[in-house]
């Protein structure tokens, strides 16, 4: 089985050297790196012990989606393994996944451990990352077995999958017509359910996520989130991102209207606080901001009710 690893970068030079420094380390080594490179010029990477290839489409507003499907169409394994950039992936990781995809095919899901601030800070140390890394809580944590049946699309999430190639191209690749941030995602989990594709958590796999600062829910795309719910709603006849969309409406941002959602303003520096990740935690929660927002939207309807 020969195994290709797909990512794509725009900006993040250092998460990008750390997943190269990483691959290096595995125990079985991937037979080549594809990286579309989401802006005007190549990286200057570690030299590797595989072949590294990157694809530069470019900085001018160019979709996830067509960086993720180029990668895969750059790609000549049987088997893809889709790592964002900043992820590390654990020694073992393209092993588990060789070992899993000989016997399952459709999506294939790893574990992630997301690393605090400073976790990257004297290099790539798995040790370390063991030692510091959490489980997402709005994530589960790996089956029991082996492999194990995620029934929800909504749960994929690319940052860290495998499937075959020539499941992939049975699902045509991630809708390029999704831009900006958020959607294209779920879309992809969705065709994949379409196709009759199996989504599958693996125990194993393990990728280290990189802390960056972020907003979550993405207050900071609101303009894309909204166009890329509305694609979603018109392509498949029912809603996605509806987490997000609720965050929105509680904070003033969104209203609903009829099937969609109107815009009323701009997001500002209140509603980039109320979101933005705590400064030293591994990563941030829609759940929590959406839960503080519910509990005060309860409190302000309780005065009202009493007065």
């Amino acid at each position: 089985m020969k195994i290709s690893i797909c990512t794509l970068a725009s900006g993040r030079a250092a998460h990008l050297r750390n997943l190269v420094l990483g691959l290096m380390e595995s125990e079985r080594a991937p037979d080549e790196l594809i990286v579309a490179v989401l802006q005007d010029a190549p990286y200057d990477l570690p030299a590797a012990s595989f072949p590294v290839t990157q694809i530069v489409l470019g900085s001018d507003g160019v979709p996830l989606s067509l960086g993720r499907n180029t990668a895969a169409g750059g790609a000549s394994g049987d088997l893809l393994i889709f790592l964002d950039v900043d992820c590390v992936p654990h020694p073992a990781l393209v092993g588990d996944y060789a070992k899993v995809a000989r016997d399952h095919g459709g999506v294939l899901m790893g574990e992630v451990g997301y690393l605090p601030r400073g976790a990257t800070a004297n290099g790539v140390d798995f040790a370390h990352f063991e030692r510091v890394a959490v489980r997402h809580s709005e994530r589960p944590g790996p089956p029991e077995a082996a492999v194990g049946p995620c029934r929800d699309y909504r749960c994929f999430w690319s940052l860290n999958f495998a499937i075959s190639a020539a499941d992939f191209a049975r699902t045509g690749g991630f809708d390029e017509r999704y831009t900006g941030y958020g959607g294209e995602d779920t879309d992809f989990g969705r065709v994949v359910a379409a196709c009759g594709l199996p989504l599958q958590w693996v125990r194993g796999a393990k990728a280290y996520h990189q802390y960056h600062p972020h907003h979550m829910p993405p207050v900071h795309h609101l303009d894309s989130v909204m166009a890329n719910a509305h694609r979603f709603a018109e392509k498949w006849g029912e809603p996605t991102m509806q987490h997000w969309m609720r965050a929105f409406t509680l904070m003033g941002l969104t209203r609903r209207d009829g099937a969609g959602w109107v815009k009323l303003r701009e997001p500002e520096e209140r509603d980039l606080a109320l979101t933005r990740q705590e400064e030293d935690q591994p990563y941030a929660s829609s759940a929590r901001v959406l839960d503080l927002l519910e509990r005060a939207a309860a409190k302000d309807a309780a005065s009202i009710a009493a007065e």
